[in-house]
């Protein structure tokens, strides 16, 4: 990856990205979503979950859980996060995150008895940041449409990293002025959303004169 430099700090933007998203990752490690998978599944999940809507599997029904169990928790989780038949991306409610999808399939799979995961056991992608910026991001961020900041603008993009990576990866996630959550897309997860930022900041130009 090229070393961009700024005249007026002299600063890597790059480098400075990369420094960040590690540490990132070790802030999101001490700072996991605080609701349960008991909790999701109460009010969000059971809406279909609890009498079997649209051929749901019930929770607490070991019957209808087994056959879907055997393909493993990431499988399930991916599915959750992809959608698959009529249930949709991320049980419709895009700002859940992958650790707390990932709670509340554990929760239901084991008919409540499971401990609460601190962590995912696999990250579910839809390719490289460059990829997903292609596909879904690019929509807006190409021409800087509704106010978003343009690939390869510096100046759009510095202000917005002033607090890290962090709270960008959860604007994005969460929704932000006249983006969507995770930008409409909501089988993305948030590995997705994190990679599709990092490269998009990445390849912001130095500011001009």
């Amino acid at each position: 990856m090229g070393i961009v430099r700024f005249q007026s700090t002299g600063v890597s933007l790059a480098a400075c990205f990369v420094v960040m998203a590690g540490m990132a990752n070790m802030v999101l490690a001490a700072n996991a979503p605080s609701r349960s998978g008991k909790e999701i599944v109460s009010t969000i999940c059971i809406a279909c979950h609890g009498e079997g809507k649209d051929g749901a599997p019930r929770i607490g029904n070991t019957a209808d859980w087994a056959p879907r169990a055997k393909y493993g928790l990431n499988q399930l989780t991916r599915s959750a996060m992809d959608g698959v038949r009529k249930m949709p991306a991320h049980g419709g409610e895009a700002t859940l995150s992958d650790l707390e999808v990932e709670r509340a399939i554990a929760y239901m799979v084991s008919g409540g008895r499971t401990l609460d995961k601190e962590k995912t056991s696999g990250k579910v992608t839809h390719g490289t940041g460059e990829q997903i910026v292609a596909a879904a991001c690019g929509n807006c961020h190409r021409e800087g449409s509704n106010g978003a900041p343009r690939i390869g603008d510096a100046n759009a993009w510095l202000p917005r990293m002033a607090k890290g990576v962090n709270e960008l990866v959860s604007s994005a996630i969460h929704g932000h002025n006249k983006m969507p959550s995770r930008g409409g897309f909501s089988n993305l997860s948030d590995a997705d959303i994190r990679a599709a930022v990092s490269f998009m900041a990445s390849k912001a130009s130095a500011p001009a004169k």
